[in-house]
Parts: structure tokens; C-alpha cells; sequence
């Protein structure tokens, strides 16, 4: 039972819901292929949540069980007064109501924030990071630079803070890294998570290599990470690790540099079974789902009855019933049309 005496959310297949996943922004200082389209229309000031109703939305969570918080985008450290928020939900911590407040972040902002984030209780962040070569990192970002996502991840790890790399894999533009990566995580004591790249959003994603000619889409990125593993296993002695950091990770340890490698597989092995997270928008909507369009809007609620939280409570509660077994993720090579239409961004991956 929740400190509040609220009784815990439960979805329909009987998951406990104790991971809550919040876009603060959908702004973002990088244009990433297999996330963002280069030329993206942003929401009015109006349509995004405030600090103040994030904080409470997130707070009626927590009131339910929620236990863990983790702060997405766009790039979450590029909205405006964010550290007054994360130092705000860092009380929760104190309390002993949540037990972990984190965020996800290109790592463009780390440098600058790193210190406070501490301070504010965060003790671990995931940074993206899909290649250690300039010029790639730079066709793959579009605007960004690679230097100053490096720097962050240093002044992070000097800060106290546990760095986790997340790679997307992309067959055909960093797939000959893959070994690099291990080699580099391992001797920086970073966790290192592979992710599928997934099915969201606009297909054409533009041409990660930089050469233009048409542009590529999502279903030619696509590399099985079975295929990635198998290639590992080449150099790496990989062996499985009966461990979860509380997301949908299943992870090995690499013998060779005593790291951890991470595996996120949502279409050849999907993590549906065991979910326990729902994902907030910078709008307020509630996907209970990554892979589905089902969604709450908990903005209206939350607007149209200002201090009622016993009415956001219900709706909160009324949208976990709706929460679906799984997901629907599928690459169409012959459409070559997303399983979601919005992009990554929107929902905070």
C-alpha cells in the first residue's frame, strides 16, 4: 500500500505500476534520425504542461505507488526552469515516498547541470549516445557536436552520477562500432543498452551516413540485436545476468572488462510481460502504452477541475484499466510506414 493509503495501481494483467516515464519538453537541441524529422513544428506554450502541474501530476502518481520517475523530452534539460522541478521531486526522495528520480538526456546540457542534478537526488542518468566517431555523431544528430556530449558524461561521473550509454542500432550506419562501444563503456565503468530501433513516427528519416542520396528509412535501419549479440560474441564473453534496473532491459556481463551490457528488444523479444511503466507527455496525455495510440488526457482533468485530486486520482485509475497486454511494434518493409505515427520525441521514448 502507497504511503498515502491510496491502493496501488494494478493494470488488468495484474502488473503494479511503478514506473512513470514524464516528457518535460518536446524541444529538443538535436534532430536525431531515428527520433525527430529535421524540420519539426513545436507545441505552443499554451498546450505544454507547467513546472507546477507537472509536479502535481507526477506527485498524484507517486500517491498511488509510483516509485520510480524518470524525466525524458525532446531533451529534457533544455526546458526552461527544469532543475526547479527535479530539485522539487528530489523531496519525494527525502520522504522515502519514491525511490528513484532520474532522467534520460543527449547529454549536450550535462556539463552544465551535472553537479545540481546530485545535489537535487538524481544518482544515475542515461545519456543517448550512438557512435564515438565526430563526423557520424553529427550526421546522426544533425545538429549536434560530440565533444561537449563527452564532456557532460565526464563532469557527470565526476559529479557522483552513474552513467548508463543508451545506442540505438543502426545496421548500416554504426554498426561497425558496436565493439568500440564495449571496449570504450569498459573503461569508463559505463553501463552500455542497445536498443532496436523502433517504429514510431515519420519513416523517412533522412541519411544517417551524410551522403544524401534519397535518404534512408527506418525498416533499411533496422539490425536485430540477436544479429548485434551474435557479433559480439565474437570478441566478448558474454554471459546473462538475472538482474533488472527496473526497465526493460535484460542484461549480460562482459568478461573481458567486467561491464554490463544491456539488450532492449521490443521487436524480435518483446519486454510486454513484465511492464510496469506508463508514459506522461509534456501535454498531459497518458500513453499506457509506447507502442499504442490509447491515451488519457490528464491536461483536461487537471484544468478543468483546478485542486480536485480526487477527480485526477480517477482518472488516473480509470486509464491503467484501459493499459494493454502489449504492444504492436512491427517494421513494414513494404509500406514503410510507422506501427505509431507520433514520434519518439512526443512520448519520451
Amino acid at each position: 500500500m502507497p504511503a498515502s493509503g491510496q491502493p496501488p495501481l494494478v493494470d488488468p494483467f495484474g502488473r503494479s505500476i511503478r514506473y512513470l516515464r514524464v516528457s518535460v519538453t518536446d524541444r529538443c537541441d538535436f534532430r536525431c534520425v531515428y527520433c525527430m524529422a529535421e524540420e519539426m513544428t513545436f507545441l505552443p506554450k499554451a498546450e505544454v504542461l507547467s513546472l507546477e502541474e507537472l509536479e502535481r501530476l507526477c506527485g498524484a502518481f507517486i500517491q498511488t505507488g509510483v516509485r520510480k520517475l524518470r524525466l525524458t523530452g525532446g531533451e529534457p534539460l533544455v526546458r526552461r526552469g527544469i532543475m526547479d522541478l527535479i530539485r522539487r521531486l528530489g523531496r519525494h526522495l527525502d520522504t522515502g515516498s519514491l525511490d528513484e528520480l532520474t532522467l534520460t538526456t543527449n547529454g549536450s546540457q550535462l556539463a552544465k547541470y551535472a553537479a545540481e542534478l546530485y545535489a537535487a537526488g538524481v544518482r544515475r542518468v542515461n545519456v543517448s549516445l550512438d557512435t564515438l566517431d565526430p563526423d557520424r555523431f553529427q550526421a546522426i544528430t544533425r545538429w549536434g557536436k560530440l565533444a561537449p556530449v563527452l564532456d557532460g558524461i565526464k563532469a557527470a561521473k565526476e559529479a557522483g552520477l552513474s552513467v548508463k550509454i543508451n545506442c540505438v542500432a543502426l545496421r548500416g550506419v554504426n554498426d561497425g562500432e558496436v565493439h568500440d562501444l564495449v571496449a570504450w563503456c569498459g573503461r569508463e565503468g559505463h553501463d552500455l543498452t542497445f536498443i532496436e530501433v523502433m517504429p514510431l513516427g515519420d519513416m523517412d528519416s533522412g541519411d544517417a551516413g551524410g551522403t544524401n542520396q534519397g535518404g534512408t528509412v527506418r525498416a533499411d535501419q533496422y539490425w536485430p540485436l540477436s544479429m548485434l549479440r551474435a557479433e559480439l560474441a565474437k570478441r566478448w564473453t558474454l554471459t546473462d545476468l538475472p538482474i533488472s534496473t527496473g526497465g526493460p532491459a535484460r542484461y549480460a556481463r562482459v568478461a573481458e572488462t567486467g561491464g554490463r551490457v544491456g539488450f532492449i528488444t521490443p521487436m524480435t523479444h518483446n519486454f510486454c510481460e513484465s511492464c510496469n511503466r506508463v508514459r506522461l507527455t509534456c501535454t498531459g496525455m497518458l500513453y499506457m502504452c509506447l507502442g499504442q495510440d490509447d491515451a488519457a488526457d490528464l491536461r483536461a482533468v487537471m484544468r478543468g477541475a483546478p485542486g480536485d485530486d480526487d477527480t485526477l486520482l480517477a482518472a488516473i485509475k480509470e486509464a491503467i484499466a484501459r493499459k494493454p497486454k502489449g504492444h504492436d511494434f512491427i517494421i513494414d518493409r513494404r509500406q514503410k510506414a510507422p506501427a505509431v505515427s507520433r514520434h519518439m520525441s512526443v512520448t519520451g521514448g
